[in-house]
């Protein structure tokens, strides 16, 4: 650092404040440090500077799984967001039935994160009650809990089910079919469904469960199960975009035009569900904004205000598109 700052006309004193906040530094005397940094090769060491700050910049992503995964999208904005604030995302894999999460937890926190990120649901007290004790930060996405760890930015899916419901009764389908795969926001979304469509009067939905995480082969599987209904249905609620991709694809193969014939809706708005023909009607998150709202509570942790709100909603909506 002496180097660069010697290079650049600088004391090191300003070249650590380059390095850690840009902004701070006149853009002329910044243009002078990048170029002695470029010259010399200069990598600062962020452990000791973790060590300085009482901040490493490092966050831990936790998912379940990232093949055919509902997530990988939002994760994606996530990172970006994340990214482009100065941090580097620690992406770790926790297993379908997050069979490896608690060893994850216990990775990211020897590597002194600075937050770790959930998408899936902590059910374990024990570990929620000590992720509660510890001085670091925590963010559940893709749901809203009760009683979140520490904060919480995600989505009613009760409420995501209740709005398809209304959605598909003003489209005029009356008898629909569910696809549940077998986690607890699915099974949460399938519960605001069908209490919506019965209080609207409707017929309680039939309903398939399916084994997570969702893939392909369960659409074109599920869409054989058909048969085996009492009525044929007018349209097939899936639990995310890549069942109602497969159920698609099946179906056009029967002979069975979608929307004509039978409708057919997905969840997380992945980017197949518009380059599918028909293209999916699905329900959207914004998963730039769950990012967003992560690095606003990330900067307020780290000047050390208190974060009073710590359940934020960002909601969801329904994307219409061609196939219901």
């Amino acid at each position: 650092m002496e180097e660069v700052a010697t290079l650049a006309g600088v004391s090191a004193a300003t070249v650590s404040r380059y390095i850690n906040n840009p902004e701070v530094v006149a853009a002329a005397t910044g243009l002078r440090i990048q170029a002695a940094i470029d010259e010399t090769g200069y990598l600062p060491n962020l452990n000791a500077g973790a060590l300085a700050s009482s901040r490493s910049r490092l966050i831990a992503t936790l998912v379940p799984d990232i093949a055919q995964s509902i997530f990988n999208d939002t994760i994606e904005a996530m990172i970006d967001e994340l990214s482009n604030d100065g941090n580097s995302v620690m992406l770790s894999l926790t297993g379908a039935d997050n069979n490896r999460l608690i060893a994850q937890i216990n990775a990211a926190l020897s590597r002194r994160v600075d937050a770790i990120i959930l998408t899936g649901i902590v059910t374990d007290a024990e570990t929620r009650d000590r992720l509660r004790s510890l001085p670091v930060t925590v963010i559940e996405t893709w749901g809203l809990p009760d009683e979140p760890i520490d904060v919480a930015i995600g989505f009613s899916h009760s409420a995501a089910g209740d709005a398809m419901a209304r959605f598909l009764r003003s489209r005029g389908y009356r008898r629909p079919h569910l696809i549940v795969p077998n986690s607890t926001r699915s099974q949460r979304r399938a519960g605001g469904f069908v209490r919506r469509w019965m209080e609207e009067g409707g017929d309680e939905p039939t309903r398939l469960e399916v084994n997570v995480p969702s893939h392909f082969g369960q659409g074109r599987l599920s869409f054989r199960a058909l048969t085996d209904l009492p009525a044929m249905p007018d349209v097939v609620v899936c639990g995310s975009d890549w069942i109602a991709q497969g159920l698609i694809v099946e179906a056009q193969a029967a002979g069975v035009r979608v929307p004509d014939k039978l409708a057919v809706t997905g969840f997380g708005n992945l980017r197949m569900a518009g380059d599918m023909r028909p293209t999916i009607t699905s329900v959207d998150v914004d998963g730039a904004r769950i990012a967003r709202e992560m690095i606003r509570v990330l900067r307020e942790r780290a000047a050390g205000k208190t974060i009073t709100e710590r359940r934020i909603d960002v909601g969801s909506r329904i994307i219409a598109r061609e196939s219901a």
